[in-house]
């Protein structure tokens, strides 16, 4: 009965997860020559031809041993199965169909080494390189193992614990439980802020929504209008549109110039220079095309929300970004306040694909993302709930998850959204629009962007003085006749030799000679 239990569950667990078809799970034994893996993990047919391991048969097969015994499995239509993520996935989004198990990487042995230099760790295999080598995102032992196990737990240059006697504001901010309110104000004396943030490129599909629908005559309490961040990505955006939402005093941010697949890239083989080109060349292309200074590019979001660990953190410090917002957190009453990277992470990093920083990052700060809950579920972007909104649930989804903010510390109430979702339904627009309309009815509710949100935490404000308060006010902003977004923008065909078509870019400054794009910003080459 045990092993039939154990069966059991196994096989629930592979039609939940891994999207298999009853009648495409089949029993194989040892003597059909399926060599059994005893790691407890699924599969591939390490004997597969050279030939056929990359046809779309074969990569959507894999194999789970059960008391020596081999199991084979199929995905569903139009999935295949990565042996990475141990799951049935896209087929676009499959890149490993060549190996047949994860890559085991052995714990290092640290300390218990024994090694004769005391500024040095060992390896998995007993030899011995300096502490400082270990989890640098660069191999030094032969096994690799010094890069292998690198989360918070493991990593033994990892961040100290929050000191908050240590950790003092303007600079540096962290509480032992990232829960605590900055300056200790009382709850009815903390504003609820509310930040509306977009990722993804700004164009024709959802300009309506941005110029019309959203931030047209909706009001803080202290007079001035709402505002939100919006994180761009390059291709398909509209630079014009995106120089008009800074000329409001929208907070311009970045999301890198590609948005390459499969969304592992970000977090596990993007190197510091990888960050740098999509991220610091974003900026670029937005300063050159869009007239945003340089100056007000303060934070980034990791695209699909895939953390890139320590190599995209020493990027971001190394050249002045203020603060990452992609680090989702995991479910807590009450919810998480931003914090600054000084000490480690209050929380466990959340998601198959976070791979949250483990070093000291002095200063930087991380805009954490507290998950939503829908139907017992928990979800970082209401696009991303496993479980589609019906259209009339999206106001009470976001009331409900803004009462857990409000009515406990009052952290941070972030809605994250991709560029083109509110578009997808006139109801959930709608929706969404009421839910802003009724909490502007408060008289401690703030619509502001994430650099605001950074400038009140460090110097804490009570509601009462919050008119006074010259962050969040909206004095008339000094632009030039350069900045100024122009009402007849030029749109430019432009060759692309790494695209391989043209593409269309439009903005209010002179056409480049080819579609900007990594390494390549201006498009001059």
């Amino acid at each position: 009965m045990a092993r039939l239990s154990r069966l059991s569950a196994l096989f629930a667990i592979a039609f939940l997860l891994l999207g298999v078809q009853c009648k495409n799970v089949s029993k194989r034994s040892l003597s059909n020559n399926i060599k059994c893996h005893v790691n407890g993990r699924f599969f591939r047919n390490p004997d597969r031809t050279e030939e056929s391991m990359w046809t779309r048969d074969e990569c959507a097969k894999y194999y789970l041993c059960v008391d020596k015994e081999v199991y084979e499995f199929r995905c569903s239509e139009g999935l295949l199965f990565d042996v990475s993520r141990q799951k049935c996935v896209a087929a676009q989004n499959v890149f490993n169909c060549d190996l047949s198990t994860e890559t085991i990487i052995p714990k290092p042995l640290l300390e218990q080494a024994g090694c004769a230099n005391e500024t040095h760790l060992g390896c998995a295999d007993g030899a011995c390189v300096p502490a400082e080598y270990f989890c640098d995102g660069s191999s030094d032992c032969n096994d690799s193992s010094d890069e292998g196990w690198c989360d918070v737990s493991y990593d033994p240059n990892a961040a100290a614990p929050c000191e908050p006697g240590q950790c003092e504001l303007p600079n540096c901010f962290c509480s032992r439980n990232g829960t605590e309110t900055p300056g200790r104000l009382v709850t009815s004396q903390t504003p609820q802020m509310i930040t509306l943030t977009f990722s993804g490129p700004v164009n024709h599909e959802n300009w309506d929504i941005y110029s019309k629908h959203l931030f047209t005559e909706r009001r803080n309490p202290n007079g001035c209008p709402i505002k939100a961040t919006f994180f761009v990505s390059h291709s398909y955006t509209n630079y014009r549109h995106v120089q008009k939402l800074w000329n409001d005093g929208h907070e311009i941010a970045i999301n890198s110039i590609t948005r390459r697949e499969p969304e592992e890239w970000w977090s596990k083989n993007a190197t510091v220079e990888d960050w740098f080109d999509e991220m610091v060349g974003q900026a670029n292309i937005i300063n050159r095309f869009s007239r945003v200074r340089m100056e007000d590019f303060r934070g980034l979001r990791a695209p699909f929300l895939s953390v890139g660990w320590n190599r995209q953190f020493l990027m971001m410090q190394e050249f002045g970004f203020v603060y990452d917002s992609s680090v989702v957190a995991p479910l807590v009453n009450p919810p998480y306040w931003p914090y600054t990277l000084d000490y480690k992470m209050p929380h466990r990093c959340a998601g198959d694909s976070q791979y949250c920083p483990t070093r000291s990052y002095a200063g930087l700060w991380e805009m954490v993302i507290n998950p939503l809950v829908h139907s017992k579920e928990t979800c970082a972007t209401l696009d991303q709930c496993p479980t589609k909104p019906a259209r009339e649930e999206v106001y009470n989804i976001l009331m409900n998850n803004f009462k857990r903010h409000y009515l406990t510390n009052r952290a941070p109430f972030g809605i994250h959204l991709d560029s083109t979702w509110l578009k997808s339904s006139d109801e959930y627009l709608m929706e969404f629009k009421q839910f802003i309309d009724e909490v502007l009815k408060l008289p401690d509710v703030y619509f502001v962007t994430n650099r605001q949100v950074i400038e009140w935490i460090k110097r804490p404000t009570p509601v009462l003085q919050l008119k006074n308060f010259y962050p969040w006010l909206c004095p008339n902003r000094r632009l030039t006749d350069f900045e100024v977004a122009c009402p007849k923008p030029t749109t430019c065909k432009l060759p692309s030799k790494i695209l391989a078509h043209d593409r269309y870019m439009i903005t209010c400054t002179e056409c480049p000679k080819t579609y900007p794009w990594i390494r390549n910003e201006f498009g001059v080459e």
